[in-house]
């Protein structure tokens, strides 16, 4: 070797992990470095800049930072930046700064990417190990991101302020004057308070805000010493404290609301107004509601749905995380609904009789993404009367699932629609029938049962889907039989791992040498996940929320919760990405299923591990579920 050569490798080996590689190996490596010097304050790379080297730094000093612009280490000699890069999609995750003069010995990608696959140590040094690597992946994947971080609560800086329903509008307009807020709470101290917090609004029974001083009594002329009860806003959405902000930016979008009362299991501890989310409103993919809503036509909404794909891929670019996708696509899903139902309304005539019609399967648990089809039903009124009433809600349906097939929402396979008859029932008729798949969890009930409880209210009476909910977690939470049962069925879909943990994929068909994201990854999870749910009588939908709800049970040995919730984020993400991929490289049909070898070293560890978990979780119910004994 020449000189530097040799000055080089010396250097390297002492310094991990390059002290651990073969002689011969060091050598090889330092005969390829190439040498970069930066003066002081020079930006080595901003954040998204194409990355091909791993640095080391022979001498000076260097800064990284996050995303947004936050100090993340400062190294010195023998320090080593730019490896997340590497290791993740070749762009740079944290930008670097020289703060002194420095000199950089940089390492090509193809070199490290062979001495990660080459020498474990090298490797383990960049990559921590097992489900610590992965959740140090979904923890980079999310760094940066306000949207998928902040929670609402963050957003609160006062108490929460109130007003008693008698009170005069004229005491509510000089309260909100002397606090400086644009809303309050109405409360009713006579009201009970339920035993079930869950169940409970607290005393809470309206707001009133300043549009309403504005349009019910100023514009009218209304007698100042009429009750607040006279204008408040009764039909209150809630929103939870541990929300995230865009799950508030949502909400208000889809419901067109400007102040949100933020709760702790169901008791108000303030509210946030439009004003205190606008700075992490995107102008993208939410946006596409509002639009949604002012279409005049089916015709007009199937031309609009067009833009779908693109605001899914606007997503994926902004960094958003599993959670954040999959709720703006299932709000997108459910607004078309709406917006449908409204024109099949305005068509029809009124409804005869009261009806909620409801969302199913991953619309419902807020985990769609692009690739999906339709399942939904309807809940009727106990008056419903089928010679009188059905003919009505018959061509409703039609309307609406007709609807979707041309916005882009496929007919179910299934056939799990409303323009099926048997998916109309009345809310009594639904509760006899849940009734009866846990009573009896044969075959065909524990799948619709997979399908059917996880429901959220579109349209209508919604809370009534609130009551199924509740119902399904109280009969479900108590039938142990029908617990084993489910955990049975949630291991027929294994992950696609071998038995030296390679990769099974498919060996026929158009999907050769693929596997498939969503039916061995994703949706045996969400399977996992709802087994326990249903046993620590969990009303949450989405997985995540669920998730959040068996830890505070406990039901879970310590860290296997976590686990579960890594790998459905990197199975989901990466799911989404090849989603997302196909729409705007390969202006294709995305579709549920990838190939590995179109992911990197780095991607295919951390998806074996995420299979690795679901693996692992599937065995763990054979143990916690047992058809003779309950749970365990």
């Amino acid at each position: 070797m020449q000189a530097e050569h040799v000055d080089i490798a010396s250097f390297l080996s002492e310094y991990a992990p390059f002290d651990d590689l073969p002689e011969d190996a060091l050598n090889h490596i330092a005969c390829q470095v190439e040498v970069s010097y930066y003066r002081a304050e020079t930006v080595i790379h901003e954040y998204g800049d194409d990355i091909s080297d791993l640095y080391v730094i022979r001498s000076g000093a260097v800064e990284t930072y996050r995303r947004d612009g936050e100090l993340d280490n400062r190294l010195t000699v023998g320090g080593i930046f730019g490896q997340m890069g590497l290791l993740m999609n070749r762009k740079v995750r944290y930008p670097a700064k020289a703060i002194e003069d420095t000199l950089l010995y940089c390492i090509n990608i193809d070199i490290f990417t062979e001495y990660c696959d080459k020498y474990e140590a090298f490797a383990d040094y960049f990559e921590a190990n097992g489900t610590v690597r992965l959740h140090q992946a979904i923890v980079e994947q999310a760094d940066g991101n306000d949207l998928t971080t902040a929670k609402v609560k963050s957003l609160l800086h006062r108490d929460v302020v109130t007003v008693a329903k008698d009170a005069s509008i004229q005491h509510v307009a000089q309260i909100m004057t002397d606090e400086s807020v644009s809303s309050v709470l109405v409360t009713d101290v006579d009201k009970p308070i339920s035993d079930d917090p869950e169940d409970d609004d607290g005393q809470v029974v309206g707001i009133i805000t300043d549009r309403d001083l504005r349009s019910k009594v100023i514009a009218l002329g209304l007698d100042y010493a009429q009750p607040a009860q006279q204008i408040m806003q009764t039909d209150l959405i809630l929103l939870d404290s541990n929300a995230y902000v865009f799950e508030a930016v949502l909400a208000m979008l889809r419901d067109n609301i400007h102040h949100l009362p933020v709760v702790v299991k169901k008791k108000p501890i303030g509210v946030i107004s439009l004003s205190d989310i606008l700075r992490y409103e995107s102008q993208s993919s939410l946006l596409l509601v509002r639009g949604i809503l002012a279409q005049p036509s089916v015709e007009d909404l199937a031309y609009y749905a067009r833009q779908l794909p693109n605001v899914f891929v606007r997503m994926v670019n902004e960094d958003a995380n599993s959670h954040m996708i999959g709720t703006a696509m299932a709000v997108i899903g459910r607004t078309f609904k709406q917006r449908l139902l409204t024109l099949a309304e305005e068509q029809l005539g009124p409804p005869p009789i009261n009806y909620c019609f409801i969302a199913l399967g991953s619309m419902a648990r807020d985990e769609q993404l692009i690739v999906t089809d339709q399942d939904n039903a309807i809940i009727l009124d106990n008056n419903f009367d089928e010679d009188k009433h059905d003919d009505y809600f018959q061509k409703l349906a039609d309307f609406v699932c007709d609807g979707l097939a041309q916005c882009g929402y496929k007919y179910c396979d299934g056939e799990i629609m409303a323009s099926f008859k048997k998916w109309r029932l009345t809310k009594e008729q639904w509760q006899q029938q849940f009734a009866g798949w846990i009573a009896e969890p044969k075959p065909q009930a524990l799948l619709n049962s997979a399908i059917f409880f996880d429901l959220d209210g579109v349209h209508g009476k919604v809370k009534w889907a609130q009551e199924l909910q509740r119902f399904i977690a109280k009969e479900g939470r108590n039938n142990k039989r029908f617990l084993a049962n489910m955990a049975a069925n949630a291991r027929n879909r294994t992950p696609p791992l071998g038995f030296f943990k390679d990769f099974v994929l498919e060996h026929n068909g158009q999907h050769k040498r693929s596997m498939n994201l969503k039916r061995r990854g994703t949706a045996p999870l969400s399977d996992v996940i709802r087994v326990h749910a249903l046993a620590v009588g969990s009303r949450k939908q989405n997985s995540f929320e669920r998730l959040e709800d068996i830890i505070d049970a406990k039901l879970l040995p310590d860290g296997k919760a976590q686990d579960l919730r890594d790998a459905l984020e990197y199975i989901a993400m990466v799911r989404i990405r090849h989603q997302a991929w196909q729409i705007e490289q390969l202006n294709e049909e995305p579709d549920n299923d990838l190939e590995p070898h179109l992911l990197s070293p780095f991607e295919q560890r951390n998806l074996k591990e995420a299979f690795a978990i679901l693996d692992k979780a599937q065995n763990f119910l054979k143990f916690k579920y047992s058809a003779n004994s309950g749970i365990k």
